[in-house]
């Protein structure tokens, strides 16, 4: 087994850290303080082709594998939590699903401009009242014509207020709806011109920088062959985005335990208590070894889960333990972090403080850590066994 990453694995890891550190750094700090999104940074990432970077060339993407899409992932949230948001979003939940359910005139029309970032897209499942509860969705589409009217609200949307389109799930079968029978939702790409409304919400806890919304739909028409799959296959398809998602969360969680241990260690060399540097102190060497422990296990679990991407491999399992130890592993590191730098820590004159806030967040989204440690569960008592039949990302095979 090769631990080792290749050339090109190497070179995406170095643009990318080149990038976030040049661009981003110097004014995240601001832009969180101000909860302001820069929506330029889009582009300068379209343009890197970081946005469709596991999407083949033939539909505009850069043909990297999925273990690159990783380590962009881990390089991004290493400076701060939004830009991997964009990622998740963007290239996990949307292109990636489409590139798995999409029809091939969905993937010319819709998954070509995402990938290439001529068009940005947003991904809506969670609701006012619903978020591990996808059955508890309230959202329909009633089929009239050639068309479907949806109504219903979508809540915690990243990048609602940017996005040109949106994965919208809703229910088409009431009658399932009644039972809470999930073959009833569907999935449907709705464009922002076809008439949704959204807003951002303000006051978050962290991920201040990052755009988060709402989106209304008000008998918004759909034409049919914007279905993505087929009528009823809605939470299948939600399922198998989640799973990109949670990959791509589980990897920038990675980043963030590095950037508190980078952080710790700088400021452990400069911090001087009782007439000696305070890294030489036994306690402060537990949270750093803590740190360096689950820096290196959470980057394993989620290189696994990304080479069995590669291999078109199930993966439920992996990617789920991958992101429940890499968000918790980032949760505890950066309490530490913010210990270690005593009351600086809790000021944002330090970066610690700002990873602290924006870390809780994935503990929560793309399936809380409560609904990871049920899946672990249920794979281990025999509970839970793989569906075959259940469609995976297809295998990757560099572009000729």
């Amino acid at each position: 087994m090769d631990f080792a990453l290749n050339k090109e694995h190497e070179m995406v890891a170095g643009t990318v850290r080149s990038f976030a550190q040049r661009e981003v750094a110097p004014v995240i700090a601001k832009n969180d303080e101000m909860q302001y999104f820069d929506r330029d940074i889009l582009k300068k990432m379209a343009q890197l082709g970081f946005l469709g970077i596991c999407i083949p060339q033939a539909y505009g993407g850069a043909g990297m594998d999925y273990v690159s899409l990783g380590l962009v992932c881990e390089e991004l949230e290493a400076v701060d939590t939004s830009l991997r948001v964009i990622l998740s979003v963007h290239t996990g939940l949307s292109s990636m699903t489409m590139l798995t359910w999409a029809t091939e005139e969905q993937k010319q029309k819709y998954l070509i401009p995402q990938a290439r970032g001529e068009r940005i897209a947003a991904f809506g499942l969670t609701e006012p009242n619903a978020g591990s509860d996808v059955v508890g969705i309230l959202s329909t589409a009633d089929k009239q014509g050639d068309s479907y009217i949806l109504n219903g609200e979508k809540m915690w949307i990243s990048l609602a207020d940017v996005a040109d389109q949106c994965l919208i799930y809703a229910w088409t079968d009431l009658d399932k709806k009644k039972r809470r029978d999930h073959s009833g939702i569907s999935c449907f790409i709705v464009e922002r011109e076809m008439g949704l409304q959204t807003g951002t919400i303000h006051g978050k806890l962290g991920i201040r920088a990052g755009n988060t919304g709402w989106i209304a739909m008000n008998d918004v028409r759909v034409p049919v062959e914007n279905m993505l799959g087929q009528e009823g296959e809605g939470f299948k398809i939600a399922m198998s985005a989640l799973e990109n998602g949670r990959y791509t969360v589980a990897a920038g969680a990675t980043g963030l335990v590095r950037a508190c241990l980078e952080s710790s260690l700088k400021y452990c060399k400069e911090r001087q208590a009782f007439g000696k540097p305070i890294g030489e102190y036994q306690l402060i060497k537990e949270m750093i070894a803590k740190m360096v422990c689950d820096y290196d296990v959470s980057r394993l679990l989620y290189l696994k889960a990304g080479w069995m991407k590669n291999e078109g491999l199930r993966h439920t399992r992996e990617v789920a333990l991958a992101k429940w130890y890499a968000c918790d592993a980032s949760e505890k590191a950066a309490a530490d972090a913010v210990e270690i730098h005593g009351a600086y820590g809790y000021s944002s004159d330090y970066p610690v403080e700002r990873y602290y806030r924006n870390c809780k967040a994935a503990v929560i989204y793309e399936g809380t850590r409560e609904i990871q440690k049920l899946i672990q569960a249920d794979y281990a008592l025999g509970y839970r066994i793989d569906n075959p039949v259940r469609k995976t990302l297809p295998k990757w095979l560099p572009d000729e």
